[in-house]
């Protein structure tokens, strides 16, 4: 199963939720950044290689992105981002070629490990190449107008949404489902704690136990 996971708008925690399913989940997970924030997240230290978005841009054969692959844990591996730590506009840049190419890649890591992958693809718009070609989108996001306004005009349909709730707002789950035309497949509950765990470096040793229950589910 591939899980594609993004915001509309910037602040709705897409990193860290990614990277708390692949590292809950209960089979091995290849954790892919194409936002460029995952190694900050969970505290590891910058990638020594290109990314999955120097490989997207360059023309070099899918068996290069094993070299790329950096361990996490026994059973959680990222596919960093690099081309200069950042992504987010250049996602829109490979071409439909490169991203079927790396889905198929996918297919085949999928087939030898048994895993499961799992995209953060940060906020706006993914690539429509890749998206219409995984099994699952999910929008993270929050109770905001502005970010359910944006997300009902996407051209990027969302299967699920992962809801990231919050004191003071007014609207309720049942109106973000209506919003995006997708169920609301996991709430995550707003907590300084995890704030505090992504400062500390320690989200990927030591995730705080609310967040872990709020996605071991459906991880």
């Amino acid at each position: 199963m591939v899980t594609l996971c993004w915001a509309v708008k910037g602040g709705s925690g897409t990193t860290v939720v990614t990277s708390t399913l692949a590292l809950e989940s209960t089979r091995p997970a290849l954790l892919v950044d194409l936002d460029g924030e995952i190694d900050t997240v969970l505290g590891l230290p910058e990638p020594d290689r290109p990314g999955v978005i120097d490989w997207l841009l360059g023309d070099g054969p899918p068996t290069q992105l094993d070299d790329l692959l950096i361990d996490i844990d026994d059973t959680t591996f990222l596919l960093p981002c690099q081309l200069s730590g950042t992504a987010g506009s250049a996602t829109s840049l490979p071409s439909p070629g490169r991203w079927a190419a790396l889905l198929a890649w996918f297919a085949e890591w999928e087939a030898r490990s048994g895993g499961e992958v799992w995209i953060d693809a940060g906020t706006g718009t993914p690539a429509p190449a890749l998206a219409n070609g995984v099994e699952q989108r999910w929008l993270v996001t929050r109770a905001c107008y502005l970010s359910l306004r944006r997300a009902a005009r996407s051209p990027i349909r969302p299967t699920g949404v992962l809801f990231v709730s919050g004191h003071g707002r007014q609207l309720r789950p049942r109106d973000v489902e209506r919003s995006v035309g997708a169920p609301i497949v996991a709430t995550i509950a707003e907590d300084p704690r995890i704030a505090r765990a992504v400062d500390s470096g320690l989200l990927a040793s030591r995730p705080p136990l609310i967040i872990r229950k709020s996605l071991r589910e459906i991880a």
